[in-house]
């Protein structure tokens, strides 16, 4: 189920799903202890009327739901209309900018010819510490007016008001265990038990009740406040008693409206019908990176539900990626957590592992040390030579001596060294290591693309340093791979670039399959120049496989890729950052309106919101994976900077 709505400050990150609920609850690192993951601790929300009651997701036959971000910050509306009760929903949700807090300004609308009491009821059911063991508690605080949730350290304070005054009953119950559902249907009936305390897998429920005349509408103000501490959530909780929800969610669009200011910069230069989708996919990113540097692949944990992990970890590869266009629009903050981040993270060989959690442990792996007879690291070398060219170029903006001496030595020099002489004596090409597809272990073309440009970026930041040698080391050893490539990378049968070579007894064995990241890397880090005749060759084979016309622009990631594929009549699903490789590709060799092409096709699969998932089925058109996945966004954007066409006025 994708999120339409994602909501963060970098600390706590709420995904509101298709039915306007709240179903991922992250503090306090995004992507990391997601409190309300499972389908059983999503926050239920549903109105008493005339006897009657209707939950949004429960009976979601009968509301139609929409969704926007209508202020240009991330501040996400659902409206939610239920026709046969003749009510309205609208909900304003923010994520507190400079607290730990989630708020729902909630309008309700009484489309009815006659005046009626309406009960809104509002249900939290959290699985503490990411964890589904039944050790939480959950106790009313009548002096605090709300209901505390806690396990440990980490405390969640949930409350409300309605025209000045609390919500006027509550329950707390458990969910999941005993044969019990959870008290949202305690509800059913209109009235609450006034359970005080709970412990095991505990969940509450609260009650608002409004008259709303005919035509007319009342307003009820929620919020969970978020601690590790019972001091420090009910400090956040005192605070937006005091100032009002409307208080805390104009303070937090004032903060995303200045978060914005370097894409205000430049976005009178991108048509008019791509501003809105740009801005949204800029804060959508943001809301995926954590405030100590991680930048999150997603944190839709709806493949929980069917998969063994998500996506909520930090791939460097991603990461990197996701940080190119916010770098080329001058922001400095997020890239420099990111590099901060890799360098607590990196092994002391100098090479980065699969993935990482928010906090910068170790995520999981399916990836293993034993190949055959050789031992090598789990890795996927891509991610660090990426980590190491984005650095680059951020230095190369900035020209700024501090980024050296926090980062040359620590991070630069060990990354370059690793690259240098990870190299294969026999091919002259980068040992084999997972690709970034984190499928085969062999040397594949697009990482030795990266390796070869982390290389000769890595002789420039030797050379600003001072360090001759490795200068002219690093480069010797970014020329010897080119080399490499043009003898061993080139399928002249297929006129197409090799996915990848390996030994086998001694022997070199090609992967013939014809890999979009192979020609779009060769491109984009320049292994083999646009112009050259094996790219041309090459393109032409990858477009011939994959055919693009007016009506689908979508590649998939190579030939007969499983992953997710509903029909073997496709060489696999669509995935928008493929697609976006060609945009780029067209842009820089003048074929803009295939580029404008491609970036409409993409808007049309886009939620109303501008989230982007991951994949899209070619058969049945329903995009697949997770929603939002942020590289997504990351090319979406890098693509629309590339339509800019002095790339000097895309900085500050």
């Amino acid at each position: 189920m994708a999120r339409p709505i994602v909501l963060s400050n970098g600390e706590l990150h709420v995904g509101v799903n298709n039915f306007g609920l709240v179903h991922d609850f992250y503090f306090p690192y995004v992507g990391l202890e997601n409190h309300a993951a499972g389908k059983d601790s999503r926050h239920h929300v549903g109105v008493w009327i005339d006897g009657r009651m209707s939950w949004l997701d429960l009976n979601s036959e009968e509301w139609d739901t929409t969704f926007s971000y209508p202020h240009r910050a991330l501040i996400g509306r659902v409206r939610a209309t239920n026709e046969s009760l003749g009510v309205i929903l609208e909900f304003d949700d923010a994520v507190d900018a400079n607290i730990n807090a989630f708020m729902r300004n909630i309008h309700i609308i009484n489309t009815k010819d006659y005046a009626r009491e309406i009960r809104l009821f509002t249900h939290q059911a959290f699985a503490i510490g990411d964890s589904r063991s039944n050790t939480d508690t959950a106790q009313y605080l009548p002096d605090n007016d709300a209901i505390l949730h806690y396990r440990g350290r980490r405390v969640f304070v949930v409350s409300g008001s309605c025209q000045k005054k609390p919500f006027d009953q509550h329950t707390i119950g458990v969910f999941g265990i005993e044969g019990k559902e959870g008290t949202f249907r305690d509800a059913e009936d209109g009235e609450l038990s006034m359970g005080n305390v709970e412990h095991g897998r505990v969940d509450s429920t609260l009650r608002f009740v409004v008259t709303v005349p005919p035509h007319e509408s009342a307003r009820v103000h929620y919020w969970i406040a978020a601690g590790e501490s019972l001091r420090d959530a009910l400090h956040v909780h005192k605070i937006i008693r005091q100032k009002g929800v409307d208080a805390r969610i104009q303070s937090t669009l004032h903060w995303w409206h200045e978060w914005l200011h370097p894409a205000h910069r430049v976005l009178d230069r991108l048509e008019e019908r791509y501003r809105d989708d740009f801005l949204r996919s800029l804060m959508i990113i943001k809301s995926q990176i954590d405030n100590r540097g991680a930048v999150i692949a997603s944190t839709d944990s709806a493949m929980l539900n069917y998969w063994r992990d998500a996506y909520a970890y930090c791939w460097p590869r991603d990461g990197a990626y996701v940080l190119w266009p916010l770098i080329r629009l001058g922001y400095t903050e997020e890239p420099l957590r990111f590099f901060e981040f890799c360098k607590r993270i990196m092994h002391p060989a100098g090479y980065l592992m699969h993935k990482f959690r928010a906090d910068g442990a170790l995520g999981s792996s399916w990836h293993t040390y034993v190949h055959g007879n050789e031992v090598s690291p789990p890795i996927q070398e891509d991610e660090t030579a990426l980590v190491l060219f984005v650095f680059a170029q951020y230095y190369n903006l900035h020209q700024d001596p501090l980024l050296l001496r926090e980062f040359y030595q620590e991070m630069i020099k060990p990354m370059a060294n690793f690259l240098a002489d990870y190299i294969d004596p026999k091919t002259g090409l980068p040992k084999p290591s997972y690709d970034l597809w984190e499928e085969v272990f062999l040397t594949t073309t697009y990482t030795t693309s990266v390796t070869y440009a982390a290389l000769l970026a890595a002789g420039d930041l030797a050379e600003a340093a001072n360090d001759a040698d490795n200068a002219v080391a690093w480069r010797t050893a970014a020329d010897d791979i080119y080399d490499a490539a043009h003898k061993h990378l080139y399928n002249k049968q297929r006129g197409a670039f090799y996915k990848g070579i390996s030994i086998q007894q001694g022997d070199i064995s090609y992967d013939e399959t014809i890999d979009t990241s192979s020609v779009f890397g060769a491109f984009m880090f320049g292994l083999f120049p646009a112009r050259e005749k094996e790219f041309q060759t090459a393109l032409q084979s990858l477009l011939k496989a994959f055919p693009t016309h007016e009506k689908s622009y979508g590649l998939p990631r190579y030939e007969n890729d499983n992953y997710l594929r509903t029909s073997d009549t496709t060489p696999g699903n669509w995935w928008f950052i493929c697609s976006f490789w060609l945009a780029q590709y067209c842009l820089e060799t003048g074929d803009n309106e295939t580029a404008h092409n491609i970036i409409e096709w993409a808007q049309s699969y886009m939620l109303p919101t501008s989230v982007l998932a991951e994949q899209v089925d070619p058969i049945s058109g329903k995009t697949l994976s997770v929603s939002p996945l942020t590289w997504s966004h990351a090319e979406f954007i890098a693509t629309l900077l590339d339509m800019i066409t002095d790339p000097e006025e895309t900085t500050t």
